[in-house]
C-alpha cells in the first residue's frame, strides 16, 4: 500500500480496466488526437541510419553498412515516436532523440501540441501499456501481429497537466540513470568474475596446481614455461579419430562453444533445427564417455568438449577417440583456454570465418599438454570447484540485476500512471 504523502490528492475512474484510478486532473485522449503520422522521406539517404530496439528505444544503428541505398527512408526528428509496427507490443518504439533516418515498415508520429515526448515515451513501455497495444495489434498469431497507425489512434493516452510530465521526466531521468549505473556496476562484477575463471583455469590447466614445482620450458613460445614432469606433445599421440556409426537407440548430442558436449538429446523446443539435424542417423558418428568430440565449423570458437554420455554427433563433428588413459574433462579444459582456441584457429582452413574448419589432418598435428593421470584428474576437479563457484556468483549477481530493473519497470510504471505523486 502507498504512503498517502506519496499520492495525488484525488483520483477518478480511467474508465479502463487495464488502468484504474488515475488524478483527478489527468486527462486520457485518443492518441491519434495526440500525435499525426508524417510521411517525410530522405531524398539523398545520407542521413544516420537510426533503429529501434526493444531494450533501448531510438538508437544509431551499429550496422550502418551503407551498402544499399537509404534514399526513401523515413526522416526522423528529435521528439518523434518510431515504432516497429511488428514490435510496438513488445517495446520496440520510443522517442526519438536524434535526427536520422529509419526503415520505410517503421510509423513516425510527430507531436500535435504541447506535451513532453520523453513522458510518452515512458508511458508506452509500461507494461499495461505494452499489453494495449499487444490488443490493438492485428493477426493471426503473435509472430505476425502487427500494430498499424490506425490501431495505435484508437489507444487511450495519459496526460497529466504539461508542468507535472516535465517534473516525472526530470525524476525519472535522475533514478533511472542511478539505477542503470548500479546495473552497470553488476554486469562489470560478471565479467571480472568470468575474467577470474579463465585465468585460474588458464593457470590450472597450463602450470599445475602446485606453484612450487619445478618448471621447464615448453620449446613452445605460446605455451611458455610448464612443470618439469609434463610432457608436450602432438594430439596424434594421444587420439585416433573414430568413425564408427551410432544406432538409432542413441541420444544425437551437441557441441556447444558455451558448454561443450551436451549431456542429453535437446527437445524440439530447445533447439527448432533438431528434427532436420536427427532426420537421417545413419551417418552419425556414435561417442562415449571420455572421447573428445569436437564441431569442425566452431573448434575456432571453443566449440570442443569431452563426452560424458553414451551417443551420437553430427557427421558434421570430428570424434577423438582415447588411444589410451585420459582424462577427457582436463582436456576439454585445456582446449577451451584462449592459446589452445588461437591455435585451433591457426590451422583450421576457409577464406572467412564462417567457412573455416578444423579437420582431423591438422587437430592431430596441435600440441598438447600432457600431466600425468592423478595430476589430470586433480586438475578438472579444481577447474570445476572454480566454475561452480563462479556459476553461483554470477546467477546471485544476475538476480540482483533482474530486482534492480524490476524495480525500476516500478517506478516508472508508479510514475507515470499517477500511483505515486511526483
Amino acid at each position: 500500500m502507498l504512503d498517502q504523502e506519496a499520492r495525488y490528492e484525488s483520483y477518478k475512474d480511467s474508465g479502463l480496466e487495464w488502468l484504474g484510478v488515475i488524478p483527478s486532473d489527468w486527462a486520457l485522449k485518443k492518441s491519434k488526437y495526440v500525435w499525426r503520422e508524417i510521411e517525410d522521406r530522405s531524398a539523398q539517404g545520407t542521413e544516420q541510419l537510426l533503429s529501434v530496439s526493444q531494450y533501448h528505444g531510438v538508437v544509431p544503428s551499429k550496422s550502418d553498412s551503407r551498402s544499399e541505398s537509404l534514399e526513401g527512408y523515413k526522416r526522423v526528428y528529435p521528439d518523434h515516436l518510431v515504432t516497429n509496427i511488428m514490435l510496438a507490443w513488445m517495446g520496440g518504439l520510443g522517442i526519438s532523440d536524434h535526427d536520422g533516418l529509419v526503415s520505410p515498415a517503421y510509423a513516425v508520429y510527430k507531436l500535435r501540441d504541447e506535451q513532453n515526448a520523453h513522458f510518452l515515451g515512458y508511458l508506452y513501455r509500461t507494461k499495461v501499456y505494452l499489453a494495449e497495444f499487444a490488443r490493438r495489434s492485428k493477426g493471426v498469431v503473435p509472430s505476425r501481429w502487427r500494430m498499424y497507425t490506425d490501431d495505435f489512434g484508437q489507444v487511450l493516452t495519459l496526460l497529466p497537466p504539461k508542468e507535472t510530465q516535465n517534473r516525472i521526466v526530470s525524476f525519472l531521468d535522475e533514478k533511472t540513470a542511478e539505477i542503470d549505473a548500479a546495473i552497470e556496476k553488476k554486469r562489470r562484477l560478471i565479467d571480472l568474475l568470468n575474467e577470474q575463471k579463465a585465468i585460474l583455469i588458464n593457470c590450472a590447466v597450463t602450470k599445475g596446481l602446485n606453484p612450487d614445482a619445478p618448471m621447464k620450458d615448453s620449446g613452445v613460445d605460446w605455451i611458455g614455461e610448464i612443470p618439469a614432469h609434463w610432457d608436450v606433445k602432438r594430439n596424434a599421440a594421444l587420439f585416433d579419430e573414430s568413425k564408427k556409426s551410432g544406432t538409432a537407440d542413441l541420444p544425437v548430442l551437441s557441441v556447444s562453444i558455451h558448454h561443450g558436449v551436451s549431456r542429453s538429446e535437446l527437445s524440439e523446443e530447445e533447439n527448432l533445427r533438431s528434427a532436420i539435424k536427427i532426420a537421417d542417423r545413419t551417418s552419425y558418428v556414435e561417442v562415449l564417455p571420455g572421447y573428445v568430440a569436437y564441431n569442425m565449423m566452431r573448434a575456432w570458437q571453443g566449440g570442443i568438449g569431452a563426452v560424458h554420455t553414451h551417443g551420437m554427433v553430427s557427421p558434421a563433428y570430428v570424434v577423438a577417440r582415447p588411444r589410451g588413459p585420459i582424462h577427457a574433462d582436463y582436456f576439454e579444459r585445456l582446449y577451451r583456454t584462449d592459446n589452445f582456441i588461437g591455435q585451433m584457429d591457426q590451422f583450421s582452413k576457409g577464406i572467412t570465418d564462417f567457412r573455416k574448419r578444423l579437420y582431423w589432418e591438422e587437430f592431430k598435428t596441435l600440441l598438447t599438454l600432457v600431466p600425468p593421470m592423478e595430476e589430470q584428474v586433480m586438475i578438472a576437479d579444481f577447474c570445476q570447484v572454480i566454475v561452480d563457484a563462479c556459476k553461483d556468483a554470477v546467477k546471485a549477481t544476475q538476480s540482483e540485476i533482474s530486482i534492480l530493473n524490476e524495480f525500476k519497470q516500478t517506478l516508472i510504471a508508479n510514475a507515470v500512471t499517477g500511483k505515486i505523486k511526483i
